[in-house]
């Protein structure tokens, strides 16, 4: 009865669409009484006028709206029917109501009666949601029995292309669109309108009649026991036989049961492809053209039987309700896979944003890398010039050395001065030496900061700092070697111009010089400075040995 009332209720909200002209979702109520009336009576439920008056006692003026009807339609019309009405009639009645405010059938290949059995086949496809519409596995299912009840071949290009034109439109047709899409002939063009009608009536027998299977065959009597030619129309709980195929003249009818079966017979008295319907009460026996249709008339009676036996609807029904449910089943996938596709979109945004912060990040750290290399290659480079100046000094200290054998007897007077500017000169020397174990450091500080850029940066920044103060105590240095240059420029005056170059980079010399890493003693003439006990040290040290050397001698 559920299924029943849902195909009741697709032809009432037709009508009830027609009524509402300005389709403001309401009708008034003298509408309403004659549409009431008119389906109790085609449904053979008793009308009861004075409960319509009691539903709508507040609302005597204006329109009823359509869900005020609706559970008076359900309490006293739906809620009454029974099984004992004809349901053609009742669609007719629904179709006189709206179909001439629908749609003009001047220009359509096909009759009005045609027309109402592809409303009836639309309703009967159309899914269960209002306003009422096809979609197009359905319209193409329609079509494609259409088109075999015709004997055509199926063009499935042109059904995309009309599926395009859907698609375009974003909406499914509704019953008025289909109506016009058939009796345009757009699919079954080279068909005359002969051929398009038996093709619809065809289809339109067998999903909203149920007809399973018809044609003409044999039966023999049950009181002469003679053999007239009948014709037969199967059901889904009867097999009713006519006199001929436009069924106006009904000769009986099989009722179908579980307990019912069906068995082919051997041929006797003449007759071939015999076969008998047993039922409770009598057996029909029956005989086919040939033995083709013999079996297709046995296998749709036990189709028929079997499916009484499991309580099932008829085939096409249950089809159509595979087909909804495959349906419902797709969109819920398709409603999963459109949620993961949308958490896998959002997951893949933040991975591409994290990237992108990966990436400036990275930009950055190449930045720092390339300005820190910049200023190692800076730092490199005067440590080069630096190298290259000592190469120069040790060349002039050379050449002075050998000057000062040339002019040995003249700076005997000046052997005091000339001891001190030696160990000047050896203490220039062990400088020198630490210089080149400073580069090697700095050699080992550049494979370092190259595997560890960023930690570097800072080790660079204190080195700078390092030097920065090396370069205060430099110039403290540097103003008291000037003190004791004056004094030695006065003793060796071809000196001067190769001890002021020492003195000129000294500074330079001192600029790169790491530090102790152990306690200093500060004092006010900086790290590399003589002490007043230290210079008598050396000063003693120093004619210990000039005292030395003349005694060799």
């Amino acid at each position: 009865m559920g299924l029943l009332r849902d195909e009741l209720l697709k032809s009432i909200w037709h009508a009830f669409t027609a009524l509402d002209v300005d389709q403001s979702g309401k009708v008034s109520k003298s509408q309403l009484k004659v549409l009431s009336h008119n389906l109790c009576t085609v449904m053979k439920v008793p009308h009861d006028p004075v409960a319509l008056e009691e539903h709508f006692k507040d609302d005597d003026e204006g329109p009823v709206s359509n869900q005020g009807y609706m559970p008076y339609l359900n309490r006293f019309i739906l809620d009454k029917v029974r099984d004992n009405f004809d349901i053609l009639e009742f669609n007719n009645v629904c179709w006189t109501l709206c179909f001439k405010k629908n749609i003009n059938m001047s220009h359509l290949l096909i009759s009005n009666d045609d027309a109402f059995k592809v409303w009836c086949i639309f309703n009967f496809l159309s899914e269960d949601r209002y306003p009422l519409v096809i979609i197009t596995e359905e319209i193409e299912y329609f079509l494609r029995k259409l088109m075999e009840a015709m004997g055509g071949i199926w063009n499935q290009e042109r059904f995309d292309d009309y599926k395009l034109m859907l698609n375009r439109k974003q909406q499914c047709p509704s019953a008025w669109e289909l109506i016009e899409l058939v009796g345009m002939g757009h699919f079954s063009k080279g068909m005359n309108r002969q051929t398009l009608s038996m093709g619809i009536s065809e289809v339109f027998q067998e999903l909203i009649l149920d007809v399973l299977r018809q044609g003409y065959m044999m039966k023999k009597g049950h009181k002469r026991k003679n053999w007239t030619e009948r014709w037969f129309v199967l059901g889904p709980n009867s097999m009713s036989y006519y006199v001929s195929e436009d069924l106006t003249d009904k000769k009986g009818e099989i009722l179908l049961d579980r307990n019912c079966c069906v068995e082919s017979l051997p041929d006797k008295e003449g007759k071939k492809c015999l076969f008998i319907v047993k039922c409770s009460d009598k057996s029909f026996e029956i005989s086919t053209s040939d033995k083709k249709r013999k079996q297709e008339w046995i296998q749709a009676i036990q189709t028929c039987i079997q499916l009484l036996r499991l309580g099932l609807p008829s085939p096409h029904r249950e089809a159509r309700l595979r087909r909804r449910e495959l349906r419902q089943k797709q969109q819920a996938e398709q409603g999963e896979l459109e949620e993961r596709m949308r958490l896998l979109q959002i997951a893949n945004e933040n991975k591409h944003r994290q990237l992108e912060s990966m990436t400036k990040v990275r930009q950055q750290m190449e930045e720092q890398v390339a300005q820190k290399s910049s200023e190692l290659e800076q730092y490199l480079q005067r440590v080069r010039e630096l190298e290259d100046m000592y190469h120069r000094l040790e060349d002039a200290l050379e050449d002075e050395r050998q000057a000062r054998q040339d002019e040995e007897t003249m700076r005997k007077l000046q052997t005091r001065l000339l001891e001190e500017e030696s160990a000047k000169r050896a203490e220039l020397e062990q400088i020198h030496l630490q210089q080149q174990r400073a580069i090697s450091q700095t050699q080992a500080e550049k494979q370092e900061l190259e595997s560890d850029r960023l930690a570097k940066e800072m080790a660079l920044q204190a080195a700078m700092l390092q030097l920065e103060s090396l370069e205060r105590e430099r110039h403290g240095a540097l103003e008291q070697y000037e003190e004791v240059r004056m004094k030695l420029e006065q003793a060796a005056n071809k000196t001067k111009s190769w001890k002021d170059k020492v003195a000129k980079h000294e500074g330079l010399v001192r600029l790169i010089q790491p530090g102790d890493k152990g306690p200093q003693r500060m004092t006010n003439w900086g790290p590399a400075a003589f002490t007043d006990t230290e210079l008598d040290l050396r000063k003693k040290s120093w004619q210990e040995r000039k005292n030395h050397n003349q005694s060799s001698q």
